[in-house]
This record gives structure tokens, C-alpha cells and sequence, in this order.
């Protein structure tokens, strides 16, 4: 479908997919107050404190021609972009989650602890949960991205014509990623509406993460939304409610043009 022929509403697959939709939640987050170095040690149980140690963030190794993919096969990575293509699109208001790099984001946090949900209990008893309690998977989500891209390239081959995701028309795989969400098709070895929410909120988080992440490339999201981003100091704008600041965003690394060549 060209781009001229899309729908008004792009998101076809679920009303919540539109840019307007997503962008309503993370403007809908609240703010916290920091807490002073005395009260960090006090919540950290006496763990000895030093000024100036922290965790410093793991910046995403950029990708070259023919290499530098830490988790993803060529064929998943041509499921990713297709997919998130569709999830967040290229179009009037600006680049798409592709564009973004979020396929990028994607293939660092499924190598990473994340997609190994090193910090989550993934013991038994294994009980059916609740929707409402969240990720009720016995996968990590690297095992259900890895499952769930081979299982859904097997339905799409069976029911259209032997293609894979990412060979079918915009139209189809608005289909099958409808028919997930709705868990319409049924996936072997992966269920299809977890899978669906799991690929949703890290599209999402992708797309607005910092730019050290791998995604939110050129910080493309935060500029759709008019975040400033990760500035030092915000007093002097703390009373301005209401106006359009128009800051250039900041990563944790500054901006482009603060870095030397």
C-alpha cells in the first residue's frame, strides 16, 4: 500500500497503536522527588557509599554492514523492522520505530539480562496467573521473541502463499499482528497475545528509551513529544506550566553536537 493510500488513523491493527495513543501515556507519567545521598545509604541497608561510584548505563555498540548483531538472525531482524514498522510508522509526523533504530534496541536488550530475565523469578510453581498480574510466561522474552518469530513466519507461509512476515503487504501484516493481539492465531510453542503485548511495550520503550540504548536514534521520539530529556538542571522552567519550551532534547551522553569529532 503506498504511503499516499494509508488510512487517516495508521493504526489499523488497535486503536491504542496510533502515535496520539501512545504519546497520551507517557505524557500521563508523574514526576518524584530525588532523594538526598543520606537517605540512598539509609534505603540501601549500610551498603557502603562512595561519592562518585555509580552504575554507569551500558552504551549499544552501533551496527556495521555484515556484523555487530548480538542476538538477532538476519530473517528476525527482517520480522523486527517489519513489524515495528507497523507498530509505530513512518509517516506525516515523523520517523518510525525502524527509522528510530529501535530494531537496534531490541537486538542489546534481548542479549542482554533482560532478555534473559535475569531479575525475575522463573521458578515454579507454575500456576495461571491473572492478566492483570503481568509477564505470566514460563519463557524469558529472548525464548519467546526467538519462539514466537519462527512460529508466526509459519503461519504467515501457510496462509499467504509460502511468504514470511515481512514479505507481506502492509494490509496482511496489519492481519496477523491483529490476530495476535486478539489472539486469533494460535502459535506453536509461543502464546500469541503475550507475545504481542511483549513486542508493543518494547516497540514503545524502544522508541523512547535514551539514544545510549540503542533506539530513539537522533532522539526522533522525544522530539515528537517535545521531551527536553536528560537536562541538569529544570529549575528554571519548574513554574512555567503550560508553555512550549522548545529545548533541544539531551541524552546522557549531551548532544550530537557537543561531541568532538
Amino acid at each position: 500500500m503506498k504511503k499516499t493510500d494509508r488510512p487517516a488513523d495508521p493504526s489499523k491493527v488497535t486503536p491504542q497503536l496510533t502515535r496520539r495513543g501512545v504519546l497520551s501515556g507517557t505524557l500521563a507519567l508523574g514526576s518524584s522527588a530525588a532523594l538526598s545521598g543520606a537517605q540512598a545509604r539509609s534505603i540501601s541497608g549500610g551498603v557502603p557509599w562512595q561519592p562518585a561510584e555509580a552504575n554507569a548505563p551500558v552504551e549499544a555498540t552501533p551496527t556495521v554492514a555484515g556484523g555487530a548483531w548480538q542476538f538477532f538472525t538476519a530473517a528476525e531482524r527482517d520480522f523486527i523492522d517489519a513489524a515495528v514498522s507497523r507498530l509505530i510508522p513512518n509517516d506525516e509526523l515523523g520517523p518510525g520505530a525502524k527509522e528510530a533504530g529501535v530494531t537496534v534496541f531490541l537486538d542489546r536488550q534481548l542479549a542482554g539480562a533482560y532478555g534473559q530475565g535475569a531479575s525475575w523469578y522463573m521458578q515454579g510453581p507454575w500456576q495461571k496467573g491473572e492478566e492483570t498480574q503481568g509477564y505470566q510466561s514460563r519463557m524469558s522474552p529472548a525464548e519467546i521473541y526467538r519462539a514466537a518469530i519462527k512460529a508466526i513466519d509459519a503461519h504467515c507461509a501457510q496462509h499467504y502463499d509460502g511468504k514470511t512476515f515481512a514479505g507481506l503487504s502492509d494490509e496482511q501484516k496489519d492481519e496477523v499482528l491483529t490476530g495476535l493481539e486478539k489472539k486469533t492465531i494460535s502459535l506453536e510453542g509461543a502464546d500469541a497475545g503475550t507475545f504481542f503485548t511483549l513486542i508493543l511495550q518494547n516497540t514503545t520503550e524502544g522508541f523512547f528509551s535514551d539514544p545510549i540504548y540503542g533506539g530513539n536514534r537522533d532522539m526522533v521520539g522525544w522530539k515528537l513529544i517535545g521531551f527536553p530529556g536528560a537536562r541538569y538542571d529544570y529549575r528554571p522552567y519548574v513554574k512555567r506550566h503550560g508553555e512550549k519550551l522548545d529545548l533541544a532534547p539531551v541524552g546522557i551522553k549531551g548532544r550530537p553536537g557537543w561531541t568532538p569529532a
